[in-house]
């Protein structure tokens, strides 16, 4: 994700027609990104029950696609540099959508699995080039801005993938819904393709394996950047979580919800939509130390709100989660891109692979968790991680990167 050191174009400002397109584009490749990606987690109490399987084994049609995801994100970000920014999102979004409809034909549980590895891993393309897209193309004063709308898509996309899952999954079974779901991913490369800006500031590099290697190496030597890796791990283990197995807990007593209602709970993730958009405005305004912190609070005091024996009351911590989830992610994300791009490091690339492994790692042991202890263990196994989260945030100053100081100190002792 390395960004030349020769910019000659103007960046994006906001307001500006680019601007606005670029951030429909990347609206667009946000909701196909999560929708195809999170659309299983609806069905996973289907796939369970199809295939006999414990929750935990179900979880892996989601586990195994976000870890597919964090495995390709370095490697075809640095592809990216080659192939250019647009070309590798595109035909990141359009294998996805392929893949999306392949797999509501998948005659195994197993093949299934390899298809969602293989659509995660596409997505990879994606979620590698679309921050460093951002950050080359916009503004530097409208990035947060940019960025949260980008994680709004994001969120809106997890919402209606997992809605819609359920919706049709109740009318003709899950692989109507993965069928529908990758159309409407297919869909959304359309919209993208056609409304994404050519790049004006991207600039062609050569593969560089070590070159590669000594960024990603870059993005651990700064004690900083190691907290952010481990806040987005935590953070999205904590989440992925919940909504792995939250519809486990409504589909039976008490609550003994179907699977459409379920479905129309995860209206809520619209919370994280707005509460993304404000966070990345807000850290703008107030510095993403400040924010941080209590979007790990929320989150927490969600998770408690959600052990209610009331349905409402269940709602509204997930609402908080959700929010809470959101605005952190964007937070932290954007803080380790330019905690990164200070040491000319691999930050944002290192970060999405850590978060992405928060999934399927986190995930599964969620599954570990909600089978040991229903879901009061699930709660407090969360809140293990988020606490963790807001430990690691507390710790981290805004201001520039001890390992750049040194740099600088170093090359003004050389003048």
């Amino acid at each position: 994700m390395s960004v030349s050191a020769t910019l000659p174009a103007v960046a994006h400002r906001r307001g500006s027609p680019g601007f606005r397109h670029i951030t429909l584009a990347l609206f667009a490749a946000g909701l196909a990104t999560f929708t195809l990606l999170y659309c299983a987690q609806a069905v996973l109490p289907q796939l369970a029950q199809a295939y006999r399987l414990t929750p935990a084994t179900a979880s892996l049609a989601v586990s195994v696609a976000t870890g597919g995801l964090a495995v390709s994100i370095i490697p075809l970000s640095a592809l990216s540099n080659v192939t250019g920014r647009i070309p590798m999102m595109t035909v990141a979004l359009l294998a996805a959508g392929v893949l999306g409809l392949a797999a509501a034909f998948a005659p195994t549980f197993g093949i299934l699995l390899v298809l969602r590895a293989l659509q995660g891993i596409a997505l990879g393309g994606l979620q590698a080039v679309a921050m460093t897209y951002l950050a080359e193309e916009v503004d530097h004063g409208a990035l947060g801005f940019a960025t949260g709308l980008y994680v709004a898509g994001n969120g809106i996309g997890g919402m209606a993938g997992r809605l819609l899952a359920s919706l049709l999954a109740d009318l003709g079974g899950w692989r109507l819904a993965l069928g529908v779901i990758g159309a409407l991913g297919l869909g959304c490369t359309v919209l993208f393709r056609l409304s994404i800006p050519a790049s004006r500031r991207f600039v062609p590099e050569p593969l560089a394996p070590g070159r590669l290697a000594a960024a990603v190496g870059r993005a651990f030597t700064d004690g900083g950047l190691i907290r952010l890796y481990a806040v987005g791990f935590l953070l999205m283990g904590c989440f992925v979580t919940v909504y792995n197995f939250l519809g486990f807990r409504l589909l039976a007593a008490p609550f003994r919800l179907s699977g459409t209602l379920v479905g129309l709970i995860f209206v809520v993730y619209l919370a994280g939509s707005s509460s993304s958009a404000a966070a990345g405005r807000l850290a703008d305004r107030f510095g993403r130390p400040k924010v941080f912190w209590i979007t790990t609070l929320v989150i927490l005091a969600g998770l408690g709100v959600t052990l209610s024996g009331h349905l409402a009351m269940v709602i509204v911590g997930l609402v908080l989660v959700t929010a809470g989830f959101f605005a952190g992610h964007s937070v932290a994300s954007g803080w380790a891109g330019a905690r990164g791009r200070a040491l000319d490091a691999q930050g944002a690339a290192v970060y999405l692979l850590c978060y992405y492994l928060g999934s399927s790692v986190g995930g599964s042991l969620g599954g570990v968790a909600y089978g040991y202890g229903r879901w009061p263990a699930t709660v407090a196994y969360g809140a293990a991680l988020v606490a963790g989260a807001l430990v690691l945030g507390l710790t981290l100053r805004r201001g520039v990167p001890a390992l750049r100081r040194r740099i600088l100190s170093v090359a003004g002792e050389h003048r």
